[in-house]
This record gives C-alpha cells, sequence and structure tokens, in this order.
C-alpha cells in the first residue's frame, strides 16, 4: 500500500513544524505553562492564522475538508513540541461534534469561529464516577419554558478553565448508563450557577472540574436532536483517539531523539555511555516500540473519517492500545536511559515523560480498549 504523502499535506506537515520550531523553545513553553491561562494565546491565534484550526471543517465553514490523515500531520508535529494550546479538545473533538450534531445555524455561526481561533471549545463529558464510559452520565437536564435547566458535575475538562464555550454531556431521559437519553449541550461558562475549579494536570497542562447547579440554557444551546447524542459522541471521540495517538507518536519521536543524543555525549569510564551494548539494545527496544506505535496511528488515521462500523472501532482501539503501551515504556525506559537527570522540571524529557504517561490514560487506558478489542470481535 503506498503511503506518501501528497504535495499539499507535505506543505502542511511542514508549516505546522516550522511554526512550533519558531515558537515553541522549551523556555517559551515553560513560560506559557506558568502563565494564568496555561498556554499561549498568540501561538493558538497562529495556528488559526495559517489555517491550521481549519483543517478538519468543510470548504463551506471557511474549513479545508482535510481528513484524519491531514489532523494527524498537525497533531504530530504538535506533539514533538509538547505545545500546551488544547487544539485536540477545540478543533478535533468539539468542532467535530459541533460538524456532526449543529444545526445549520449553529454551524455557520460557531465553526468559522473555531477555525480561525477566535473561539476557543472544550469538551465536558466526564464525570467522577464514569471511568471512560460516555453513556455513564448523572448531570441531569430537565426541560423548562424556553429551554433546559442543568444540574451535575464534569470532571478533567482539559482547557475548559479558558474555554469560551463548553459542549456539556446530560442525560435528558432513561436511567444511568442507558444508551439512550443523552444530549449535548453549548453551554457559557459566564452563565448562572455555573463555577469552575481550575487545576494543573500531571503534564502541567491545565484542566478544570465544572458544576453546575439549575443552569439555564435556551432550545438552541442544544445539539441534534435529544437523547440521540451518544453515537456521535462516540464517533467524534474514535477521531480524537486517532489524533491524540499522532500526538503521542510526536512527543514519542522528540524523547528517543533526546536519549539517543544523552547516549552519544554522556560519557562514563571515558567513552560515551551509547558505547555499552545492553544501553544500544534499550535504545532499539524504544525505537522498535515507537515504529510500531507510527504504524497504528497511521492506520488509525486512514479510519478516523470512515463510516462508523464495528470495523473502524476495532482499528481503532487496537491503535490506542498499541500507542498507550509504547508511549509507557518510551517514557519508562528513556527516564531509564538518562538516569537522575530525566526527572528534572529543567529538562525537557521530564515533560515528555509526564505528557506521554498521561496520553495512556486518556479516552481509554490501554486495558480499556484491549477489553472493548475483545468485545468487538465477539461480535464479529
Amino acid at each position: 500500500m503506498d503511503f506518501k504523502l501528497t504535495e499539499e499535506q507535505l506543505m502542511l506537515q511542514e508549516t505546522a513544524a516550522r511554526l512550533v520550531r519558531d515558537v515553541y523553545g522549551f523556555e517559551r513553553r515553560e513560560q506559557y505553562r506558568q502563565s494564568q491561562q496555561g498556554f499561549s494565546a498568540r501561538f493558538m491565534q497562529q495556528l488559526g492564522e495559517l489555517g491550521l484550526c481549519a483543517v478538519p471543517f468543510a470548504e463551506a465553514y471557511g474549513g479545508y475538508g482535510g481528513s484524519g490523515v491531514e489532523n494527524m500531520l498537525v497533531m504530530t508535529e504538535l506533539g514533538r513540541g509538547l505545545c500546551l494550546e488544547p487544539y485536540l479538545q477545540s478543533v478535533i473533538f468539539a468542532g467535530g461534534l459541533l460538524a456532526q450534531l449543529g444545526s445549520e445555524a449553529q454551524k455557520d455561526r460557531l465553526l468559522p469561529q473555531v477555525g480561525n481561533a477566535s473561539l476557543q471549545l472544550a469538551v465536558a463529558l466526564d464525570e467522577p464516577q464514569s471511568h471512560y464510559r460516555l453513556n455513564d452520565v448523572q448531570t441531569r437536564a430537565e426541560p423548562v419554558t424556553g429551554g433546559w435547566k442543568l444540574n451535575g458535575r464534569k470532571s478533567v475538562i482539559i482547557g475548559g478553565q479558558s474555554a469560551g464555550l463548553l459542549l456539556v454531556s446530560a442525560r435528558t431521559s432513561h436511567g444511568v448508563r442507558d444508551e439512550q437519553g443523552i444530549s449535548v449541550f453549548l453551554l457559557d461558562p459566564q452563565e448562572a450557577g455555573v463555577s469552575r475549579r481550575d487545576f494543573a494536570t500531571m503534564d502541567g497542562r491545565k484542566a478544570c472540574e465544572l458544576y453546575l447547579e439549575d443552569v439555564f440554557v435556551n432550545a438552541s444551546a442544544l445539539l441534534g436532536e435529544p437523547g440521540q447524542a451518544l453515537p456521535a459522541l462516540r464517533y467524534q471521540q474514535g477521531r480524537c483517539i486517532a489524533a491524540q495517538c499522532a500526538e503521542a507518536v510526536g512527543s514519542m519521536e522528540a524523547a528517543c531523539a533526546l536519549t539517543l543524543d544523552y547516549l552519544k555525549t554522556r560519557q562514563q569510564f571515558g567513552q560515551p555511555i551509547g558505547k555499552f551494548q545492553v544501553l544500544q539494545h534499550r535504545m532499539v527496544d524504544m525505537r522498535i516500540e515507537l515504529d510500531q506505535a507510527t504504524s497504528m496511528t497511521l492506520l488509525a488515521a486512514c479510519v478516523a473519517d470512515q463510516a462508523d462500523s464495528d470495523e473502524r472501532s476495532r482499528r481503532l482501539a487496537a491503535a490506542k492500545f498499541i500507542v498507550s503501551r509504547a508511549s509507557r515504556f518510551v517514557a519508562d525506559q528513556a527516564i531509564q536511559l538518562h538516569g537522575g537527570i530525566g526527572l528534572t522540571w529543567e529538562y525537557m524529557l521530564s515533560h515528555h515523560a509526564k505528557h506521554l504517561l498521561m496520553v495512556a490514560r486518556q479516552m481509554g487506558d490501554d486495558d480499556h480498549h484491549l477489553q472493548a478489542y475483545a468485545k468487538l470481535m465477539q461480535v464479529a
């Protein structure tokens, strides 16, 4: 099979790579991380100005009609630079939900703003008890005159502390964990009854907990038909998983490069430690894991925008399983080969390691996706 990139895809990859190289040095990243927002609003704006935020959207909404492969190219470079901006959550996940569920009026109004980075979105789907289950929703939405009233709590909303709009899943009918009865609402975080508790994640990004107490939203805030949102949530999470795998591959490539450079320069017993065969074997093992993860990421990117099916779900679950395992292995081995310096906050590798460990547990860890893959095999 021919996996060569087109000329347009190569240009897109180079644009993203050049922007990250020019803007995201380690010292600048630390400044962005320590800021109140937790990332660089200027860098996010540059992504929008260069058209990178518009890549996944249809031309009718100011986008380029890109596929999972184009998303993969952008996300790999963002992962390589360890970029803090919530591109994954705002553009791919939330933007995808809006494109799939939104009315024409909603898409005409909001998608161009997401595409030019003037509006940041975030998805509020997880709850304290849900543990990767999108159908485990206890947040309730009750119909009232002119709209809906929301009550509940959402957890670990990456980028939620700075989002202009949140996409919140809530149960409009049926019982907890039922497949039916889940809806998605557009929520302004400044509405009365909304409160957020911001915190830093283990890899330096910022997130928030969301608390909803009798929050009123207009009827126009509902995305799609009431109670029918779960298939769209699962489909768009699959697209997001494929993109996150690409982000992890970019981070693993950077971690391997840092480790190889360290083995070539660190002296012990009068020679570089990279001369020792046992360390060479460990480095080879890291590259093998990276190559497997890269292959599965490419497969995931190719199926991400296909019609929903068991085969698509199997391939995405397999990709997330392989990439999660590889992320943990590369992070662990890179730290082992570096020794103590690999854990210091002042060294870039420690941030890659923390991010890889975080990625391995977002949207389902390896055990979760192995179980999902096994169930889909039984169905087949």
